[in-house]
């Protein structure tokens, strides 16, 4: 892993027309090449150059994989891989046969799909009759007992597509239809002469007997529809293998025509450019020299000679970071050159989850949810992500014992303290019993939290400045409210706030270095508005000496309030981290208290469970989301500004995020 973002290169090569398909083939198998078109050219060479326009080709082979892989998820088949795939004699695409074939099979499947679609129709009708049954709301039901006169089985085919039920074995007759259909039905009653019985039984038993038939009826339908989907299934696994390999055909050329749209040409050359990591570099020059057989043109360009922000970025974080790189994506693309914040983020979230939720068998409870919803989405690789989804699954499998970690030092297990604390005791300080060391009461645990968020500030603005200074921007790491400049005002207001709450908010302190220390930023903080303008805006617009004063004094005014409040506000932000750790222990504590109410060891167990149960979906979500909110807004605002561009290579498996 890096701490900066990987180093890119440029890669630029003119190869002959005849070698152009095997050069993309084999580069898709590589994937690691991020395609720019040629528009860095001058413009009397652009001129020179022609494009391919195969927009229509490209969309023709993404609906034949469209329909494919509707068929493949059907059948739930994994998308296949394309490797081991024969790049230097590819089988040709013929879309004329595959489409054909495609529309063979779904005319073999037509009448078991028209089936599923009627008995789906009809399962949604009386689900949705039975719910009225069940709810009692019979102002939208209509149900009559009685006979008709004649063509018994003509009328229950007529009655059977309005989606009730009609129960024929038994006489007198009952049926149960809704009342908005209530002009088809009454049409259907008057045709076939339908006779409403008198008979009182009947008439008091006839909803038990329509709720039990539809009950029957809508297992009976599942049952159908289930038959029918394992049909299909069926069906297309008949097909599968030439499936598959129309399917490979069709995304090999569909990824290789995608390539090739990035690419000029001359009457008999082909030039293409892109972005490779400097690592594979080496490899990738290789591979074109070996498909064209030294056949070709080859040039580099170091990421420093383009301005950065045309530069791809990429992150190389371990594996078991992934979930943390996920959550730094969320937010934006780091710039190229700059910090990886992967590790930072993963740190910082975890000691920020572990504050707030701290408690040894609630994270063991969310560590073994977290592995077995991994375990489910690994065993089922088409299943659909529930509330729990596969990313929250990861992220749990590391937010769990973080909170086992949290709930040794603080002594707490499912809201019980059953062990000595490592640290101190957060329940006994909470619910006013006193704690250990310098932890006595609430306020030393906020205490705590502004500390923490002073260290999580402090690196963020020291991140920043490493940043800066690698992008050579000098001005703001010496004057922006990230800067020298604010960090040397932030340590002085620290400093000049524990002085003052050392003091028992008596007495502010004083130092010889302390009015020094201030004037210095304060006056570069004045000075940044004329130096800016005599550095960068001076050819930009003339500004007379009055409109530069007004400047100057705006600039000033608005950076010191941008340093005081902000920083200020950031840093009590932090408290919600001890309040987020006091409404655990608090909630905690009521249910055990409702449970030593009831007297009764049964109750109060079932108490404690729901208690557990509510604490760890409520607290861990609250937990959770706060401790992206810090990173996000008072930690990556500090040194993370996401005006990157992603790294997206493209390969075999499509274009793609580098891993």
């Amino acid at each position: 892993m890096s701490m900066f973002t990987r180093r890119m290169k440029m890669l630029t090569a003119v190869v002959l027309d005849e070698d152009r398909d095997k050069v993309v083939r084999h580069l898709l198998e590589k994937g690691v090449m991020d395609f720019v078109r040629l528009d860095s050219l001058g413009e009397e060479q652009l001129k020179k150059l022609g494009t391919r326009n195969d927009a229509e080709n490209i969309q023709v082979l993404g609906d034949l994989r469209g329909r494919i892989e509707v068929l493949f998820k059907q059948a739930d088949v994994v998308l296949p891989s394309l490797d081991g795939v024969d790049l230097d004699n590819p089988a040709p695409v013929e879309t004329d046969r595959i489409r054909k074939f495609l529309d063979r099979l779904g005319m073999g499947m037509q009448n078991l799909k028209e089936q599923q679609k009627n008995v789906n129709q009809r399962l949604l009708n009386e689900t949705e009759m039975l719910r009225y049954v069940n709810e009692g709301r019979k102002d939208y039901l209509d149900l009559r007992v009685g006979t008709v006169a004649q063509r018994k089985d003509d009328f229950l085919a007529r009655m059977t597509p309005l989606g009730g039920i009609v129960i024929s074995d038994c006489d007198p007759m009952v049926s149960l239809t809704f009342k908005r259909d209530s002009s088809r039905t009454n049409e259907i009653f008057d045709k076939f002469a339908w006779t409403e019985s008198t008979d009182v039984d009947a008439q008091h038993g006839a909803m038990d007997r329509a709720k039990a038939g539809l009950e029957e009826k809508i297992a009976t339908d599942k049952a159908t529809l289930s038959k029918l989907g394992d049909d299909v299934k069926a069906r297309i696994l008949e097909n599968k293998d030439e499936l598959v390999g129309y399917w490979k055909q069709v995304r090999l050329f569909e990824l290789s025509e995608h390539v090739e749209s990035f690419f000029s040409y001359t009457k008999n050359t082909t030039l293409f450019s892109g972005w490779v990591p400097e690592e594979d570099y080496g490899m990738v020059e290789e591979t074109i020299r070996s498909v064209t057989k030294g056949r070709c043109i080859i040039e580099g360009k170091d990421a420093e000679a383009v301005d950065r922000d045309k530069v791809p970025s990429s992150m190389t974080s371990p594996k078991f970071l992934k979930p943390f790189e996920h959550i730094v994506n969320n937010y934006a693309v780091p710039e190229y050159g700059s910090i990886n914040p992967t590790p930072f983020t993963a740190v910082a979230y975890m000691l920020m989850f572990m504050l707030m939720f701290a408690d040894l068998g609630q994270g063991f409870v969310l560590l073994l949810v977290g592995l077995i919803g991994k375990w489910s989405y690994k065993t089922h690789p088409l299943k659909k992500d529930g509330l729990i989804s596969r990313y929250l699954c990861s992220l749990l499998v590391y937010l769990g014992p973080a909170s086992m970690v949290g709930g040794l030092l603080f002594g707490s297990c499912f809201g019980y303290s059953w062990f000595p604390a490592l640290w101190f005791n957060y329940h006994s300080v909470v619910n006013g019993h006193g704690g250990s060391g310098y932890i006595q009461d609430i306020y030393d645990i906020l205490g705590i939290t502004i500390k923490f968020g002073i260290c999580i500030i402090s690196l963020g603005l020291v991140l920043n400045w490493i940043n800066l200074f690698r992008k050579k921007r000098y001005f703001e790491l010496i004057f922006d409210k990230n800067g020298l400049v604010g960090g040397i005002m932030y340590a002085v207001g620290v400093w000049f706030g524990f002085g003052f709450v050392a003091s028992d908010y008596k007495v502010f302190p004083t130092a010889p270095w302390l009015l020094p220390v201030i004037l210095v930023p304060i006056v570069l903080t004045v000075l940044k508005e004329p130096l800016h303008y005599a550095l960068h805006g001076r050819h930009k617009s003339r500004k007379s000496v009055g409109q530069l004063v007004i400047d100057t004094v705006m600039e000033f005014i608005i950076q010191m309030l941008e340093i005081f409040s902000g920083f200020l506000a950031n840093t009590l932000s932090f408290m919600r981290v001890a309040g987020l750790g006091i409404a655990h222990v608090s909630l905690m504590t009521a249910f055990q208290d409702m449970a030593d109410m009831t007297g009764n060891v049964f109750f109060s167990v079932v108490i404690i469970i729901l208690g557990n149960v509510l604490v760890i979906v409520l607290e861990g979500l609250s937990a959770g989301i706060n401790s992206l909110r810090l990173n996000y807004y008072e930690f990556f605002t500090k040194y993370f500004t996401g005006h990157g561009i992603a790294y997206s290579p493209i390969g075999l498996d499509g274009v793609r995020k580098a891993d």
